[in-house]
């Protein structure tokens, strides 16, 4: 079982919010059920976390256990192309009511849907509505 993590997972432990306990259960289950990956958006994404450097961030996922999913396939491109198309379009007849999506979420999505089980996120109706078949943890 892969489970691929969201940044908002991390960025919630690292700013020890409410739901840490919580997340870090559900990462040492995650973990015994087998492989943590993130994908390389969220690996950047963490770059964005207030004083988190490079050396900070790898030993965070070192100690962890999680890895960062290097290996990005064009169906993976495709898929995140796809429907973030969907996305915008649904937008746009929305006339801008429906929030606002960036990018990198559908890649995010794209990479936990193609090359991992299961997703965890503190956000998962943001990706439930244009990923219906991604499992959320």
């Amino acid at each position: 079982m892969r489970t691929a993590i969201d940044t908002n997972v991390f960025s919630a432990i690292w700013s020890a919010e409410k739901s840490v306990v919580l997340l870090l259960v559900q990462l040492e289950k995650a973990r015994r059920e087998g492989a943590l990956l993130v994908s390389p958006f969220v690996f950047a994404e963490l770059h964005a976390y207030p004083g988190a450097t490079k050396g900070f961030i790898g030993e965070f996922l070192s100690a962890t256990g999680v890895e960062v999913d290097w290996k990005l396939e064009q169906r993976l491109w495709a898929e995140s192309a796809e429907r973030f198309a969907h996305y915008a379009t649904r937008r746009r007849r929305s006339s801008g009511v429906e929030p606002r999506r960036l990018l990198a979420d559908f890649l995010i999505g794209a990479h936990a849907l193609l090359q991992a089980d299961r997703l965890l996120t503190l956000d998962p109706e943001i990706y439930q509505r244009d990923f219906p078949e991604l499992a959320m943890f």
